[in-house]
């Protein structure tokens, strides 16, 4: 199933840019064609970089994998249902 992008600021599609492998990171969700998690993108992002700043990590990656990144944590959290802590 190809989900579009929610922002619409990459033009691209989720699925194009986030794969989930289980021979790849245990399965974890990464940029396609690569072993770059989205979790080090978001942990990035949550350290106070900016897509720049990730790109110049990580080269090989275009701002359109950041974003479809993001788009996918925040679909992944649109559909999880979330149990407050105590």
């Amino acid at each position: 199933m190809t989900v579009p992008i929610g922002s619409g600021k990459g033009g691209a599609e989720v699925e194009e840019r986030v794969s989930v492998d289980p021979k790849v990171c245990g399965g974890k969700p990464c940029i396609r064609g690569t072993r770059i998690m989205v979790k080090n993108i978001l942990g990035m992002i949550a350290g106070g970089y900016t897509i720049e700043r990730i790109l110049e990590a990580y080269p090989e990656l275009t701002r359109e994998d950041v974003v479809g990144a993001l788009d996918y944590a925040s679909q992944v959290i649109d559909e999880e249902k979330v149990i407050r802590r105590a």
